[in-house]
C-alpha cells in the first residue's frame, strides 16, 4: 500500500434501519463508528416509507462524528466511499434539495397492482431481458411513477427540469456537494428497472413505459469513480466521493468476491445472497436477479442475487412489536437453550416474499402452534426462518448452475453462533464467518481506495480478508430434510391464504 498508516477512510453506510460512518485504515481495519438509528415509516398495510430527513440528518451527524474522530487523531482523510439500502426511492426539488414526499422502502408493496397492470400488455420478459429484474414493487421504477403520480404538481415541475430522481446514494451525493452532483454509480443504477445493464446506459423505453421523464435521472459512474466533492461548508473540508456502491454489492467487494463463482451472503434487514458470474451476465431459471455486481474502469462484472425481505427486520419485529425480546442478542442463548423447535415455523412474510417466490401479497404466518407454544418457540422459529429463506435462495441458484462449496456471511445476525452453526447445516456447506463483519461499509471504503490509487489492484483487498470462525455443517439428514418439508408447507400455506 502506497500511503503511510497516517490517512484513514470514511465511509458512510445508509441502511434501512440506521445510518452509520466508520472510518477504515488503508488495510482495512475499523479505527471507529458512529451509529444512529431512525423511525420507520408504515402510513398503510404493506407500505414502508423514510422521512428524507432523517436519513440525511443521521448521515451528517455521524459522519460529523467520524471526522471529529479522525481529525482529533491527526489523520489525513484520503476520500470518502457511500454505500446504501438499494431500491428506495427519492424525488427532491433539483434547486433547493428539498424532497417533494418521504422516500418509499424498498420493502415497500404499493405498487403492486400498478406492477400487475404492466404485466398484462408488456411482457416481463422483455423487461427482464434489459434489466436483469422483474416487474415487482420492490424495484424503484414504480416507486418514482407513483410519487410523481400522487403529489401535486410533481409531473409538471419533473418536465419543467425542475425535479430529481435518485436512491439514497444519489440523493446523499446531493446533499454533500450541496447540489453540485446529481450521480449514482452503476450498481445502484441496475436496480431501478430503467436502466439497461448489458448497454450501460438509461433505457427510453423502460422510461416510456413507466412514465417517468428521462430529465430526473442521475449520471452514471462506475463504482469507483470521482462522484464529487463534500461542501466545505459541511465539515470545513472538501473531501472527495471516490467510492459508491448498493449496500449488497458492497458487501460483495468487502468480501473480496472478486472471483467467478465467488458467493456471500448478508443478513442486516432483509437476506441478500449474491454469486459472482463473471463477464457473463447469467439468466436465472428460478427467477433470481441478473445484477450489475461492480464496475471499474469501464469494465462490468455480472452476479446473480437472491433477495430476502425479511431477516433481521423479524428480530426487531420480536423486539419492537411483540416486545419478547429486549435485545437481538439473548435470542442466541434462548435458541441454544432449546431441545427443538417444537414443531413451530414462522413464514416471515411481512412485506409479501422476496426470491425465488416473488408474491407482493404473501403475509407472515405461523406454523404448528400448540397449547404448549411459547415465546421461545416464536424466537426461534423466527431465527430458523433465516436459514430456510438463505436454503430456498441456495437451492435455485444450484439449480442455475452454480454448486455453492462455501459460503461467505456478513451482516449483524451473523454474531449469532448458533443461527449460523444451524444455517450450516440446514445448507449443508461450510459458512466462513470474517474478522472484520462490517464487510458493507468496508467495501465502500476500498473502492474509494480503489479509485485513489491506495490499491494496484482487487487481489490486495482478496489477500486482506481474514477467517474470524467456520461453521462445518452436522445434523442429522433426516432431520434437515423434515425441517426443510415442514417449511415448505409453511410458505405455501403463507401464499394461498392471500389469494
Amino acid at each position: 500500500m502506497s500511503k503511510a498508516h497516517s490517512s484513514v477512510i470514511l465511509s458512510i453506510d445508509q441502511g434501512t434501519t440506521s445510518t452509520r460512518t466508520l472510518v477504515f485504515s488503508p488495510n482495512g481495519h475499523m479505527l471507529f463508528s458512529a451509529q444512529e438509528e431512525f423511525p420507520q415509516i408504515y402510513p398503510q398495510d404493506g407500505w414502508v416509507e423514510h422521512d428524507p430527513h432523517d436519513i440525511w440528518n443521521t448521515t451528517l451527524s455521524t459522519l460529523k462524528q467520524a471526522y471529529n474522530y479522525a481529525k482529533e487523531n491527526d489523520f489525513s482523510i484520503i476520500g470518502m466511499g457511500i454505500t446504501n439500502q438499494r431500491e428506495t426511492t427519492l424525488i427532491w426539488d433539483r434547486h433547493t434539495g428539498e424532497p417533494i414526499y418521504n422516500a418509499i422502502v424498498w420493502q415497500d408493496r404499493r405498487t403492486a397492482d400498478q406492477c400487475r397492470r404492466i404485466k398484462s400488455h408488456y411482457p416481463e420478459e422483455q423487461l427482464t431481458d434489459k434489466t436483469g429484474l422483474l416487474l415487482d414493487p420492490y424495484f424503484s421504477a414504480t416507486k418514482a411513477a407513483w410519487i410523481l403520480d400522487h403529489v401535486k404538481g410533481a409531473r409538471g415541475r419533473a418536465e419543467q427540469g425542475d425535479l430529481a430522481f435518485g436512491t439514497v446514494d444519489s440523493f446523499l451525493i446531493y446533499k454533500l456537494t450541496n447540489g453540485a452532483a446529481h450521480a449514482t454509480d452503476m450498481t445502484n443504477a441496475s436496480r431501478t428497472n430503467f436502466f439497461n445493464i448489458h448497454t450501460r446506459q438509461w433505457d427510453d423505453e423502460l422510461l416510456s413505459l413507466f412514465d417517468v421523464p428521462k430529465s430526473i435521472l442521475p449520471k452514471v459512474l462506475d463504482c469507483a469513480a470521482n462522484f464529487g466533492t463534500l461542501d466545505p461548508d459541511l465539515l470545513g473540508e472538501a473531501i472527495p466521493i471516490y467510492g459508491v456502491a448498493g449496500d449488497q454489492q458492497a458487501a460483495a467487494i468487502g468480501q473480496g468476491c472478486f472471483g467467478k463463482g465467488d458467493i456471500k451472503s448478508t443478513y442486516g434487514t432483509g437476506c441478500f445472497v449474491l454469486v459472482n458470474t463473471g463477464e457473463t451476465c447469467l439468466r436465472s431459471n428460478n427467477r433470481l436477479l441478473s445484477t450489475i455486481a461492480y464496475s471499474f474502469n469501464g469494465k462490468t462484472t455480472y452476479a446473480l442475487e437472491g433477495s430476502i425481505f425479511i431477516a433481521g427486520a423479524a428480530i426487531q419485529w420480536l423486539r419492537d412489536s411483540l416486545k419478547i425480546i429486549e435485545t437481538a442478542a439473548e435470542t442466541e442463548t434462548i435458541a441454544r437453550d432449546m431441545d427443538s423447535n417444537h414443531g413451530v415455523y414462522l413464514v416471515p412474510a411481512f412485506t409479501g416474499l422476496g426470491a425465488p417466490h416473488w408474491n407482493p401479497d404473501a403475509r407472515g404466518i405461523i406454523t404448528g402452534i400448540t397449547r404448549d407454544t411459547n415465546q421461545h418457540d416464536i424466537i426461534r422459529a423466527a431465527l430458523e426462518s433465516v436459514a430456510y429463506q438463505t436454503h430456498d435462495l441456495i437451492t435455485a441458484i444450484r439449480e442455475d448452475g452454480i454448486p455453492p462449496q462455501k459460503l461467505k456471511v456478513d451482516g449483524g445476525m451473523v454474531v449469532n453462533n448458533w443461527l449460523m452453526q444451524f444455517l450450516s447445516d440446514i445448507l449443508d456447506i461450510k459458512i466462513s464467518r470474517p474478522v472484520i463483519m462490517e464487510t458493507t461499509a468496508l467495501g465502500a471504503a476500498y473502492l474509494c481506495g480503489l479509485h485513489a490509487g491506495l490499491y494496484e489492484n482487487t487481489d490486495e483487498i482478496v489477500n486482506s480478508w481474514q477467517l474470524e470462525k467456520q461453521f462445518i455443517p452436522g445434523g442429522d439428514p433426516k432431520e434437515r430434510a423434515r425441517h426443510l418439508e415442514n417449511w415448505q408447507r409453511a410458505v405455501s400455506q403463507a401464499i394461498v391464504k392471500t389469494r
